[in-house]
């Protein structure tokens, strides 16, 4: 079974969010992620990982304003030096949290913006973040998204997600590998993780439709962690779905395809 890390962001949002901590360590979760820290004090949210014994394996680089709907601004140009602002902001927070890797999230192309001015400005941001980044010890991911939950996208799928990566050209840069928005924009998800195992440096989960946990929809799951174990993936898996009803009650998934025990 892969190690599993809770994310903060969808999982356990009958609670307020510095309570979560304990509740995914309750469910025997030894990491979490969630989109962002910035709201909170970055020291609070380290004395709740020791707390909780638990390891901070991602959050993303700040993303302009996500509930005025920017999803990302790694490829606007518009707003090159908020994102590198954003790329210090998001290596205070790691050092503090010990997370050894962050997102970036391209973002929707701006209107008036072509895909190749889009996919340009992506590729100097990267660059930029990911040389900032390493030298602070932090590894880059980069995800593609489905279009149908957040149309208009910049990063759509694996090949043009690779490409990218290819483009900045270090080995400090990976691919996030979010298996819901891919098998929505192209299945096929047991070959390309074998194909593309030495280039995923994160993997993130959630069934479809209904993005809910493993079981409630088309994914076979219980094929799928024993086939990441089986090519050899050592690092975290995210679960980064909604539950359909409540988080605990969702929580059955855990003994039905084996809890995390890592």
């Amino acid at each position: 079974m892969p190690k599993l890390a809770a994310n903060l962001s969808m999982l356990f949002t009958e609670l307020p969010f510095i309570e979560r901590f304990n509740a995914a360590a309750n469910f025997g979760f030894k990491g979490v992620e969630y989109l962002f820290p910035y709201a909170f004090d970055a020291n609070e949210l380290k004395a709740e990982l020791d707390r909780n014994h638990l390891m901070q394996v991602l959050f993303n680089l700040p993303a302009g304003d996500w509930d005025a709907g920017d999803r990302g601004i790694a490829a606007d140009p518009a707003r090159v030096d908020e994102f590198r602002a954003g790329v210090a902001l998001a290596i205070e927070y790691a050092n503090v949290l010990d997370c050894e890797q962050v997102n970036c999230l391209a973002g929707i192309v701006p209107s008036g913006v072509s895909q190749e001015q889009a996919e340009e400005t992506l590729v100097e941001n990267l660059k930029f973040a990911n040389a900032q980044l390493e030298k602070a010890g932090i590894r880059l991911v980069v995800e593609a998204i489905n279009t149908r939950d957040i149309p208009g996208f910049a990063l759509t799928n694996t090949k043009q997600a690779l490409g990218i990566c290819d483009a900045v050209g270090s080995d400090n840069l990976s691919l996030q590998y979010d298996i819901y928005h891919m098998q929505i924009m192209e299945g096929d998800i047991a070959p390309t993780l074998s194909s593309t195992l030495d280039r995923i440096g994160h993997v993130q989960l959630a069934d479809n439709p209904g993005r809910h946990e493993p079981g409630t929809g088309e994914l076979n799951y219980h094929f799928l962690f024993s086939h990441l174990d089986s090519i050899g993936y050592e690092g975290w898996v995210g679960c980064e779905y909604k539950p359909a009803t409540t988080t605990e009650e969702g929580m059955k998934w855990l003994q039905t395809y084996g809890q995390n025990e890592e």
